[in-house]
């Protein structure tokens, strides 16, 4: 059967989130990036980069700091230097930047969410974050059954639990730095994080995905792509392999053998499973989950994993399946002095524009191919339309 799918940023929040037995979750995070992935690396359908789900845009605030727009979350722009987990704390909870003292050390999923998988040593968009020397970042987070272990993010592109003593500063011979966040917007908690929806399929409330319950057997890297495009399970055809940052989304540091919650997960076991993510600088290795204690790393793609497959609650459709289709849109002018116009060869749809805090400050929605809008606001701002089952992005400055 032939998927029919619609390119859609969504709208579903994330958080980073501690479990308990309740299963009430720290929301801090609106939407989960995409990995930033967009090279090609297979002629087979459903790999990473056919589908844009959520692009990451940062804004440099001009402060030293970066507004990640998707998360919500802002960022340290050069990291604070190599320390010991301890003194990495201290310095983010005692840092002043950018006018704020709010600052904190972020959890490994924050960690994970700015990673850019289509790049390496630093795996980050070294346009707003400064190349650091580092060669891994501190989260908040220790290893759940040893306190001499933490979780953290490395400069290739993946997380991992990590002795505290291997950092230089403790006697060990590993740069070990820390990067600080903040949240713009207080965060939420959602009471039940996951609702098994009783058709072998679970939901995460969080991002909005929804999971296939019982990972496949084996199977190598590109029969795991075509296994997850061609899955019907749950009164949907719209499955795919998900991308890195999706599959570690579901780990939780706080749980292990597996890291993967087993109530909702019922087919779950220590194991590990693909991601539709490639290995930038190594085209025939793949990232994965190990579910162990959740640390992803990349293995050789005729390797055979397991496969947990995922959809979105809103339907996207592939990169491949839009290539074709027109997406004109002009903008002028641009800077402007307060008002812009938008026109377009189709019906602008959905148009939304994004301040550097990560708010939307102006929301619309046309049947028009061209449209003035008026912005009272100064300052560099970014602007979502849905035009033509796509979505654009673009930024706008108004002087």
């Amino acid at each position: 059967m032939t998927k029919t799918k619609y390119f859609f940023v969504t709208g579903i929040l994330l958080g980073a989130f501690h479990f308990t037995l309740a299963q009430s979750v720290l929301k801090s995070m609106k939407r989960l990036p995409d990995t930033g992935q967009t090279a090609s690396y297979t002629n087979t359908p459903g790999e990473d980069a056919d589908y844009n789900i959520n692009p990451p845009f940062y804004l440099n605030n001009g402060n030293g700091t970066i507004t990640d727009t998707i998360t919500g979350l802002m960022w340290q722009q050069a990291d604070g230097g190599e320390m010991t987990f301890d003194k990495a704390t201290t310095y983010a909870n005692d840092l002043v930047l950018g006018g704020f003292s709010d600052w904190r050390m972020p959890t490994v999923l924050e960690l994970h969410s700015i990673l850019h998988l289509d790049k390496n040593n630093p795996a980050l968009n070294t346009t707003f974050f400064t190349s650091p020397t580092a060669q891994y970042w501190w989260s908040s987070q220790k290893q759940v059954n040893d306190a001499t272990k933490a979780w953290c993010a490395n400069a290739g592109g993946g997380v991992g639990n990590h002795p505290i003593s291997e950092t230089v500063s403790a006697g060990g011979t590993k740069k070990f730095h820390v990067r600080a966040v903040r949240d713009v917007s207080s965060p939420t908690t959602i009471a039940t994080r996951f609702l098994d929806n009783k058709n072998g399929t679970t939901t995460d409330q969080l991002t909005g995905l929804i999971w296939q319950q019982v990972p496949t057997d084996s199977m190598t890297w590109e029969q795991a792509l075509i296994t997850a495009e061609a899955l019907s399970l749950g009164g949907s055809n719209l499955w795919r392999m998900p991308n890195i940052k999706e599959l570690q989304s579901i780990s939780e540091a706080t749980i292990y053998n597996p890291s993967i919650n087993k109530t909702y997960f019922s087919g779950i076991s220590t194991t590990q499973c693909w991601s539709s993510t490639s290995l930038s600088n190594q085209s025939t290795k793949a990232w994965y989950l190990d579910t162990q204690f959740g640390i992803t790393s990349q293995v050789v793609k005729t390797n055979k994993l397991r496969l947990l497959a995922v959809r979105s609650a809103t339907t996207v459709t592939s990169v491949r399946d839009i290539a074709n289709e027109s997406n004109a849109m002009l903008l002028y002018p641009n800077p402007s002095i307060g008002s812009f116009t938008l026109k377009a060869d189709e019906p602008l749809g959905d148009i939304r524009i994004i301040n550097q805090l990560g708010q939307t400050i102006l929301s619309t929605n046309t049947n028009e191919k061209i449209i003035t809008l008026l912005l009272a606001e100064k300052g560099i701002f970014q602007l979502i339309c849905r035009h033509n089952q796509t979505i654009i992005t673009k930024s706008i400055v108004v002087l």
